[in-house]
């Protein structure tokens, strides 16, 4: 069977590219999922969707936490520091009483599966649940309040509270530092903020 070559200098043809950007949530979308899932009772997706919205972690990151990374004993901590595997650099995120008082509910049922990681896989062969079983949860997150789940991905749980914190304050820097991303350059294309910024300037010129 021939072998294709690549050629390693070539420029990736995305590079730099926004492909299938995905959307972040708007504030009332944050809250009507929160509502549904404690209407639902569901502890677990609970934790999960909180801690994704304020650690802003990619996937892989996310679904990777342990209970000591935010846990003192039964105490969950206001901040945290994980090294990240893309970058192998280590960012802090904090933890909002919201997101505190989920983990705290979820916390005896996590303990009578004697796991050491937060969300636990049910399945035997792996010891925590995947980046695909996240994906479908979001999914399933979206479609219940009636939002296209096309749209929308495990980034956008990264980027929902990025997003809000740039737009109230404009301060990049701060939002790439809350990313982990190492060049400032990742955090305009991450939040897609040269289209926004030229947008607004335009909507304020008439002719």
């Amino acid at each position: 069977m021939p072998v294709r070559h690549v050629d390693r200098c070539q420029r990736p043809w995305n590079k730099g590219l926004l492909i299938g950007q995905k959307k972040p949530l708007e504030p009332k979308h944050v809250w009507s999922i929160r509502v549904r899932l404690e209407i639902a009772r569901s502890m677990r997706d609970l934790a999960i969707f909180n801690l994704a919205i304020d650690s802003k972690l990619r996937a892989c990151d996310l679904i990777k936490l342990r209970l000591d990374d935010i846990c003192s004993g039964t105490i969950v901590r206001r901040r945290a520091t994980i090294v990240q595997k893309k970058t192998s650099r280590p960012v802090q995120f904090e933890i909002s009483e919201q997101s505190r008082n989920s983990v705290e509910a979820w916390l005896p049922m996590l303990r009578t599966t004697g796991s050491r990681y937060l969300f636990p896989s049910r399945l035997h062969a792996s010891p925590h649940i995947s980046t695909r079983q996240y994906a479908r949860l979001v999914h399933r997150w979206v479609k219940s309040i009636g939002l296209e789940s096309a749209s929308y991905g495990t980034h956008s749980m990264r980027c929902t509270k990025a997003a809000q914190i740039y737009r109230k304050t404009g301060n990049l820097r701060a939002v790439q530092l809350l990313l982990g991303h190492t060049k400032l350059e990742s955090t305009v294309r991450y939040l897609g903020v040269e289209v926004d910024d030229a947008l607004n300037m335009a909507e304020q010129i008439e002719l």
